[in-house]
């Protein structure tokens, strides 16, 4: 993934949130020299992405996971909040459109977990990992556990050694604060998602580009930059 360092995270704890809170991944490796992708549930193990594992599970039924062993280097993506952003909401002239949003690309060693008992434990910890995201959190009673052993066959968990992590959040920081809060405001109203991603990342309008560029310069607005 390309990044541009004025959109990077302010802190490693914003890539974790990002990562469990939007769990719904893509995980993506090559079989047979094509690049194949699968959307898939994955959870951090751990307390931090750099360094750490992701757990996951598929179904059985998807050959993909059959070339885990002969093609072990993936690359898992996790897509935050995102939104178009239009002219109409700067008031001002001349304009154009961007689009805001907030990644995480990790790329690692996936390993297959073989034991039945290790595809529970990632089936159990994956739902206890999406339930906390909840209120209220379901908590499965002891038929539903039995429904999760026997639904196992069905299932394959693998976990992710991660090698890399790459982040993005670009949401808007190159404008000046009067259209920064034009921008948030505008968010609050029909992102909450996105909005929130904002608020957590502190965003204040820059004053100054590092990269020399004036704020709002015509390499940040356009639409899908990325």
């Amino acid at each position: 993934m390309h990044t541009f360092p004025r959109y990077a995270a302010a802190d490693p704890a914003q890539v974790t949130a990002l990562v469990r809170e939007n769990p719904f991944a893509l995980v993506v490796s090559t079989v047979d020299g094509v690049p194949v992708a699968t959307h898939v549930p994955v959870v951090l193990e751990g307390t931090a992405v750099a360094g750490g594992t992701l757990l996951g599970h598929l179904a059985r039924a998807n050959p993909h996971w059959r070339s885990f062993a002969s093609s072990p280097d993936v690359l898992v993506i996790f897509s935050g909040p995102h939104g178009y952003v239009s002219p109409t909401v700067y008031a001002t002239d001349p304009a154009v459109p961007t689009w805001d949003y907030a990644a995480v690309h990790v790329t690692g060693r996936v390993e297959l977990l073989d034991d039945p008992l290790d595809a529970l434990d990632v089936v159990e910890r994956t739902v206890t990992a999406l339930e906390s995201l909840r209120e209220p959190a379901w908590e499965p009673t002891a038929a539903s556990r039995d429904r999760f052993r026997a639904l196992l066959p069905g299932v394959v968990a693998f976990r992710v050694h991660v090698r890399t992590e790459q982040s993005i959040f670009k949401l808007s920081q190159d404008l000046d604060a009067e259209r920064y809060s034009r921008v948030r405001d505008a968010a609050a109203a029909r992102n909450l998602g996105l909005a929130e991603q904002m608020r957590r990342a502190g965003c204040g309008a820059l004053k100054e580009r590092p990269d020399g560029w004036p704020v709002d310069g015509p390499v940040d607005r356009a639409v899908g930059q990325g």
